[in-house]
């Protein structure tokens, strides 16, 4: 029996334990931020409706998000610009929060971890069009992760005042790169 148990605990070790866990939704934090060939800057917040990581000790092997796109917010602006800017980017222009009131991240595989940084790709998929994506971890420990990664919007079919869909532009352009900053707490 001893043998038995002693065997099970190197095949547990030789094949790696993951542990799936899931993301605390009230702490967790989700910041994007947009920015315009003028140097002006938008930046807000989204909720997750759920979220996992599996993990291996701190070493992150995998997960799968659901972010809610209704609590899209602009946390750069107030009063009626806050409130025109959140209309205008739920908007079919934008995101089309309406028929697409989720987006998803589902992260595959580990594709480099060296100096404190885990790579992950993974699949994200927004207005049901789905792309593949890197995810860079920067911290994790056993109760929290910081993550971060860029989008091309375009890719989603999100064209208003994108150089990918228009020319001449000028100064009226915004970059297709969207930023995102993740604090998961688990």
């Amino acid at each position: 029996m001893k043998n038995l148990f002693l065997a099970f605990a190197v095949m547990a070790a030789a094949l790696g334990y993951s542990q799936e866990t899931n993301i605390n939704l009230e702490t967790s934090k989700l910041r994007w931020e947009g920015k315009e060939v003028s140097t002006k800057s938008h930046y807000g917040g989204l909720s997750f409706k759920s979220g996992d990581l599996k993990l291996e000790g701190t070493k992150v092997k995998g997960g799968s998000f659901i972010v809610d796109m209704t609590s899209l917010d602009v946390q750069d602006l107030s009063g009626g610009g806050k409130t025109r800017l959140e209309g205008h980017l739920r908007s079919d222009d934008f995101f089309s929060v309406d028929s697409n009131p989720e987006a998803f991240l589902i992260l595959n595989s580990v594709v480099s971890d060296s100096n404190g940084v885990q790579v992950l790709q993974g699949d994200l998929t927004i207005k049901g069009k789905t792309a593949p994506v890197q995810v860079e971890f920067t911290e994790v420990t056993a109760s929290m992760a910081t993550a971060q990664m860029v989008f091309d919007r375009s890719v989603y079919d999100v064209r208003f005042r994108s150089g990918s869909f228009f020319e001449n532009l000028g100064d009226k352009l915004i970059y297709d790169d969207i930023e995102i900053q993740v604090n998961l707490n688990y």
